[in-house]
């Protein structure tokens, strides 16, 4: 698990029942387990992968208490046989691929993909070669509809974001199959501190916030610095309300060459 960055807290004492541990601990096999295990340990005594440009912009946001709980509560997952999505290292990838000072356009998910080798630490996006979940086949049908772009064969976003596209969850890990489950576990609160930074310490971003839970965060935003573009979410249960044709693709790109800059190049491979 990425740690903060002290060495010690609240992860190296965890209380727990031996006889209901050693029930859950069936749910990944040993080899799994003592992999998990030890990147759990390796990562405890190191620096989480972010870019240089967010620890300043972040300053001691993580070795703040309800970061030190949620990786006490990390560690107790893996110990009882869970595990948690993304891998380890790849939990801050968004974060790591992004520089704080080279974001244009943030994208805000609600939390990671729940299946086995989807999440990457990237919202929406899937590694090279996983099915693509059907909320990013309707990012890529609106994206293709809106400038023209191919629909890409690969569901690996890693290219937005090393073009200055922020593709943030609100939270960052999530348990095996069951979607939601690290809600409430302190993530919030660290990406909370993320839209904050970028809001009051940069101008002209623009923000694009597809469903309500994303829009609800985005109220942080200062709306008078910032440009927030705001649709449906792109889930196949609510996308023909009006994400389908909202053209944000385009539209954020009006706005930053308008402003003087580059536009996203939106293509995939």
């Amino acid at each position: 698990m990425p740690s903060p960055t002290s060495t010690h807290g609240a992860c190296s004492t965890l209380p727990r029942s031996r006889h209901h541990g050693r029930n859950r601990r069936r749910s990944l096999n040993p080899s799994a387990r003592t992999t998990q295990r030890r990147l759990l340990r390796r990562l405890h005594r190191v620096q989480p992968k972010i870019d240089g440009s967010w620890r300043a912009a972040l300053g001691d946001e993580l070795e703040q208490p309800h970061m030190q709980q949620l990786r006490a509560f990390l560690v107790a997952e893996v110990d009882a046989g869970r595990g948690f999505y993304p891998p380890a290292a790849d939990v801050f990838n968004a974060l790591a691929l992004t520089p704080f000072e080279a974001v244009r356009v943030v994208i805000l998910g609600q939390d990671p993909y729940h299946g086995p080798g989807q999440a990457m630490g990237l919202c929406f996006s899937v590694r090279d070669g996983v099915r693509q979940p059907p909320s990013l086949q309707n990012i890529f049908r609106e994206l293709h509809d809106d400038v023209g772009v191919p629909v890409p064969a690969s569901g690996d976003l890693t290219a937005w974001a090393e073009r200055g596209v922020l593709l943030l969850n609100a939270v960052l890990t999530v348990s095996p199959r069951r979607p939601a489950s690290h809600a409430g576990k302190g993530w919030e609160q660290f990406t909370d501190r993320c839209v904050r930074e970028l809001s009051e310490r940069r101008d002209g971003l623009v923000f694009l916030l597809w469903g309500r839970y994303a829009q609800q965060k985005g109220e942080i935003v200062e709306r008078a610095r910032h440009h927030v573009l705001e649709a449906p979410h792109p889930s196949p249960y609510s996308a023909a309300s009006g994400f389908f044709g909202c053209r944000h693709f385009s539209r954020a790109n009006r706005i930053l060459v308008e402003a003087g800059g580059p536009p996203v190049d939106w293509q995939l491979g």
